[in-house]
């Protein structure tokens, strides 16, 4: 079998991918990030996470990726990460990083808000 490219995603709760079997690998970004705080008093917290994203999501004349993971564990419960980064926003010497904003499941009567960027493509190239 051939690389696989991610055509279609649905994120969120349940997440599937629709995948074609092509011959040509893209690339990936490494991230890591921390939710906003949610929930008032003792049990205010927030979450922590980090992986790396699908592989190359064509979007008119860029590119997205995919991101799904979960949260750290807090006061037993974690959050599932379930997104689709913005466009490749470039930063020099032909490298880029991606936007990513949204929100996590709900879980334990709440959710969390996140904000970070990924990681540059290839940092080592």
């Amino acid at each position: 079998m051939g690389i696989t490219e991610i055509t279609e995603i649905t994120t969120g709760k349940n997440c599937e991918q629709k995948i074609k079997h092509t011959g040509t690998q893209t690339h990936v970004h490494e991230f890591v990030g921390s939710t906003k705080l949610a929930v008032e008093g003792e049990l205010r917290h927030n979450h922590r996470f980090a992986g790396v994203t699908s592989e190359v999501i064509p979007h008119g004349s860029s590119h997205v990726h995919a991101i799904l993971t979960n949260t750290d564990f807090f006061f037993n419960h974690l959050h599932e990460v379930g997104v689709t980064t913005g466009p490749a926003i470039p930063v020099g010497n032909g490298k880029h990083v991606h936007f990513v904003e949204g929100e996590t499941t709900l879980n334990f009567g709440h959710v969390h808000e996140f904000v970070f960027a990924t990681l540059i493509e290839n940092p080592l190239l």
